[in-house]
Parts: C-alpha cells; sequence; structure tokens
C-alpha cells in the first residue's frame, strides 16, 4: 500500500457513488479502513471525508501511536478511540455462553475455576478456543512471527531482524522481570549482535506500539528516575508467552502476573511496580485517580508460612511507605481477609478478582 497515498484514496469513495449515485448528501454512509496508518497522508483525506461528506468511519489498526497520538491529533475532538484486547476472563465465559451472576454459589464456583484453569492454559485470542493443542501454539507462534515481521520490521523497513527476533524471544522469556536498555544491549552483544543503546531503545518502544508486549516503570515522584529505573515486562496474552517461550524460565507465578496486568491494564493507565526502601517489591501499585492508589500483589499461595511472611512484610512496608490502606493478593484458591497495623490486605482468588 505504500503506493497510495491520500490524493488517490479519493478513489474510493469516488467509485462508490458512481456505483450509488443516489446516495451521495442524502443517506449517511460507514466507511471502514483497516491499517490505513500504513498509507501516506491518510489523515488528510479522513479528515477531509469528515468535513465534506455525511458519514461515519471506524479506522481499525495495529499501533498505539496512531490511536494516542494521530488519531486525537488529525480529528480535533470528533473521535473516540478503544483498545481491543483478546478475549479477559469474563469475556470468554460468555463466549462459553456461561452467565456469571453477582453472587456464586457452589456449583458455580467449581464450573469458574475449572472454566479459569482452561483460560489460563489457552488465553485469550479468539482463533485458539476450540482448537487442538498443537494447533494452538502454532497459532500463537504464527501470531508472533506476523507482529515482528509484518507490524514492525517490514513496516518501519528495519535492519538487524535476527537480533530484534532474538531480542523478543528474550523478552518473552522475561515476563515479569525487570529489563534495562543497557543488560539488554550487552545480552545481544553476547549473542555476537552488535547494537546502539538507540536502537534497542527504539525496537522496545515498537514492541509497544504493535501491542505485543507492555513495560512497566517503577514508582518514583521524580518522572526522571521512572525513565531510568529498570522496567518490568508482560505480554498482550500470557498463553502466548508459553507457545513463544523457550520454556527455560517457565514459571506459573509470572503468568498469573501477566494475567492480572492485562486485567489492570484495560481499566487503569497508570500501573507502576514498587521497591520499597528494604528492596521489598510489590508487583503493582494503581494510581486509579489522583489522591487514590492501591496495591496488587500476586502469588500462588500463602500456605507455606515463610512464603506468608515475606509477602506480608513486602506489602505492609510499602503501605506505610505510600500511605496506602488497601493491598489486594492473588493467588490460585484462597480467600483470607488479613488486618495489617497499616491497613487491610485482601486475600482472594485471581479468577474472582478478575471478573469483577
Amino acid at each position: 500500500m505504500h503506493f497510495i497515498n491520500h490524493t488517490n484514496l479519493t478513489a474510493i469513495t469516488d467509485t462508490y457513488y458512481s456505483i450509488y449515485p443516489n446516495k451521495k448528501n442524502l443517506e449517511k454512509i460507514y466507511c471502514f479502513f483497516d491499517e490505513i496508518q500504513v498509507v501516506s497522508g491518510w489523515e488528510v483525506y479522513i479528515e477531509r471525508l469528515l468535513r465534506t461528506e455525511n458519514c461515519e468511519i471506524v479506522i481499525i489498526g495495529s499501533s498505539a501511536k496512531m490511536l494516542s497520538r494521530e488519531i486525537a491529533t488529525q480529528m480535533r475532538g470528533r473521535s473516540l478511540s478503544w483498545e481491543i484486547f483478546p478475549f479477559s476472563f469474563l469475556e470468554f465465559l460468555r463466549s462459553n455462553n456461561i452467565d456469571v451472576r453477582k453472587s456464586i454459589n457452589s456449583p458455580q464456583k467449581c464450573i469458574l475455576t475449572n472454566l479459569f484453569d482452561k483460560y489460563f492454559k489457552i488465553g485469550g485470542f479468539a482463533e485458539v478456543q476450540n482448537v487442538s493443542d498443537r494447533d494452538r501454539v502454532k497459532i500463537h507462534q504464527e501470531y508472533f512471527r506476523s507482529v515482528l515481521f509484518r507490524d514492525i520490521i517490514e513496516r518501519y523497513n528495519l535492519n538487524h531482524p535476527k537480533a530484534i527476533l532474538y531480542l523478543a524471544h528474550h523478552l518473552i522469556d522475561s515476563i515479569g522481570q525487570l529489563y534495562s536498555i543497557n543488560r539488554l544491549v550487552n545480552f545481544l552483544k553476547t549473542a555476537g549482535y552488535k547494537t546502539s543503546k538507540t536502537f534497542v531503545s527504539e525496537i522496545v518502544d515498537l514492541f509497544e506500539d504493535a501491542y505485543f508486549l507492555f513495560t512497566v516503570r517503577k514508582y518514583d515522584e521524580s518522572h526522571q528516575k521512572q525513565q531510568v529505573n529498570p522496567k518490568k515486562v508482560y505480554c498482550i496474552d500470557h498463553a502466548l508467552v508459553n507457545s513463544v517461550s523457550s520454556g527455560i524460565n517457565e514459571n506459573e507465578g509470572a503468568l498469573l502476573e501477566n494475567l492480572a496486568f492485562l486485567y489492570l491494564r484495560r481499566l487503569y493507565s497508570e500501573i507502576y511496580y514498587y521497591k520499597t526502601t528494604k528492596d521489598q517489591e510489590v508487583d503493582f501499585l494503581v494510581i486509579p485517580s489522583k489522591g487514590s492508589k492501591f496495591l496488587v500483589q500476586i502469588c500462588k499461595s500463602i500456605q507455606n508460612e515463610k512464603t506468608r511472611k515475606r509477602e506480608l512484610s513486602s506489602i505492609a512496608t510499602a503501605m506505610a511507605e505510600l500511605q496506602v490502606e488497601k493491598c489486594i493478593l492473588l493467588t490460585l484458591n484462597e480467600y483470607e481477609e488479613i488486618q495489617l497495623s497499616t491497613g487491610i490486605v485482601s486475600v482472594m482468588p485471581i479468577w474472582k478478582y478478575i471478573l469483577n
């Protein structure tokens, strides 16, 4: 589509009106454009359509920058934007014709926990919902290659495709872990790829732009420190991680953390991780609005006394330092309300929390 520009895009509406001349200026038309951002000057054409025609326009694209910057700027207050994610757990249940009521009885709880196990295994992409395990893995791997080569390498005509592929695999293997640009540069260097900090930083930005990976910054009142501190990485779908990763660092807890992040990401724009002054980590600090904060910690189980003590110590310290009185501790199957001197910790199964 690179040979098309905004001047010959007009052929679309010209052709339509040549077929249906009676609709011109008399009937509202509906225009749907997929990946139009690859056309040079597409904004000019869309703006002209909005100004001169009786129409509604739907633009679909795999670019976060187009969503947040280009459309908002060019449409000048005449647009609404939505982010489309793979199925949430609630959407997964609806696709299986499961009616989730506010009050969950024991039989329904058993059904929901079993379905959560299935959701945790296959993920949220619609195309993998009713296929074999083998086909699901193949589809996930094809998505992975498609995003890297079509949406990133080919679209931006990038050099070093093997280095980009190697970097993507490394980040997939590092879900829920900290990374820094310096570490990524050194990682590529040890693998024989000589790249710059600028190149690696741009590639990570493109991973985010393509809704392939997301990064979470460390919370700090200094915006500059937020930028330079190591970040945590998450993927668009937890099951895709299992299908693509090497399996070397397979960690069910990290996949639960990824799942929790995606739930929070749908709802909130300000999500951080937090490190206490004692170097204890809390997975997520969420700021829903100015003056409001809450913490979210993920742990498969706190039945082990040593694990329980460690998790609650991190939470208590973070609550005291941040003056936060609420923390949600997500596990696989446990319920509990824990009163600390700093506030209340609500322990609940992750499946129940992400149905809210």
